[in-house]
């Protein structure tokens, strides 16, 4: 058995390592007749691609994807959509002296202890490399999606203690997407770019929270009693390299009230629809989309890499010191925005498809 899929019927299987010839992924499900071409994907890989601005690693991936099968005339035919990226610019040698020691809060002890085998170089299997696969399949999701106008929009709310104080009903991808942070806010987004940098001239990281809207959600996606909404949402989140967390409504804030203050109270629109005053539900009731605006919180840690002298120990359980070496992220924050957008997508996608088949 492995947890390399993920979906039902909208089905993604992610494949390959970070220092291997490529990574890629397999999705099934996807309806036919959609047009799509690599162009369609390009974009979003190149949201989460490393090497873009000082905030982020420095390595140089082009990021370019290639569509191998499932689709004929730019269109896709119903039938598995195989992807695949190069990884073109990966240097082994960096972690060559990692294989006599267990690094700090990184997956080497425990790859070791349970498959006996670990893939040093760049963490193998546990590298965020492999969320570059899932931002390509989220792109086919997020195509789906868009033919009845979902739109899915993540940006960084916190970075260490700052945080953006932009109202939610004014967050834009374009105010998004204006900054190298991915805050729309575009003060407080200065003063995280700065604590970013300062935290890197440390050789030290940070971590932060990226908040997720999904707007002009259908009433019905999600499945109880164990496929609920947002515990696929739970899951798919906390699946992403380094996310320590998940919140979504009011989440752990909806302990501090009484149920008066809590409750979404129903009403009817001015165009007859059944809409909720306040959304500490956050989009979702009984494990089911109530048709309100999905908002949910993501908590990212700190990089586990530091670029400062640590204490750890060797495969025989001795005492050793060691410092970090490679190009890695000082803050995961700005490059998570696209891969908690496209993990987003893909619950959403499957679960379309899904309320779809029971009201065919």
């Amino acid at each position: 058995m492995s947890g390399d899929s993920l979906g039902k019927l909208f089905k993604v299987t992610n494949w390959g390592e970070s220092h291997g010839p490529a990574v890629g992924c397999v999705v099934e499900g996807c309806p036919p007749g959609i047009e799509l071409s690599e162009q369609d994907i390009q974009p979003y890989l190149d949201k989460r691609r490393p090497g873009q601005s000082q905030l982020v690693t420095q390595r140089n991936e082009a990021d370019q994807v290639r569509i191998l099968s499932g689709t004929v005339d730019g269109k896709t035919t119903g039938t598995a959509i195989s992807l695949m990226i190069e990884n073109s610019n990966s240097r082994s040698k960096d972690y060559s002296e990692f294989a006599k020691l267990y690094r700090p809060s990184h997956a080497d002890f425990t790859y070791q202890q349970k498959y006996g085998i670990r893939d040093v170089a760049g963490g193998g299997r546990s590298s965020a490399r492999t969320t570059a696969a899932n931002v390509a399949a989220g792109a086919i999701a997020q195509k789906v999606l868009s033919e009845i106008g979902v739109e899915v929009l993540s940006w960084v709310e916190t970075v260490g203690a700052i945080k953006s104080q932009l109202p939610i009903e004014q967050i834009t991808e374009s105010l998004v997407e204006s900054n190298p942070v991915r805050c729309p806010d575009q003060n407080i987004a200065k003063e995280m770019e700065q604590k970013i940098l300062e935290i890197r001239k440390q050789g030290d990281t940070i971590g932060g929270v990226v908040r997720c809207v999904v707007r002009n959600m259908p009433v019905g996606l999600g499945e109880p009693l164990f496929d609920k909404l947002e515990a696929d949402l739970a899951k798919a989140m906390l699946s992403i390299n380094a996310s320590k967390g998940f919140e979504i409504g009011s989440g752990f804030d909806g302990t501090t009230m009484v149920g008066s203050e809590h409750n979404d109270i129903f009403y009817r629109d001015e165009d007859g629809a059944i809409k909720t005053h306040g959304n500490n539900s956050g989009g979702v009731q009984g494990g089911i989309s109530n048709g309100m605006d999905l908002d949910f919180k993501v908590a990212f840690k700190p990089v586990a890499t530091l670029m400062q002298k640590q204490k750890t120990v060797d495969l025989n359980g001795d005492e050793i010191e060691y410092q970090g070496r490679g190009r890695h992220d000082p803050c995961v924050l700005p490059r998570a925005v696209p891969i908690v957008d496209a993990m987003a997508a893909l619950v959403l996608c499957d679960h379309l498809l899904r309320y779809r088949a029971y009201r065919a």
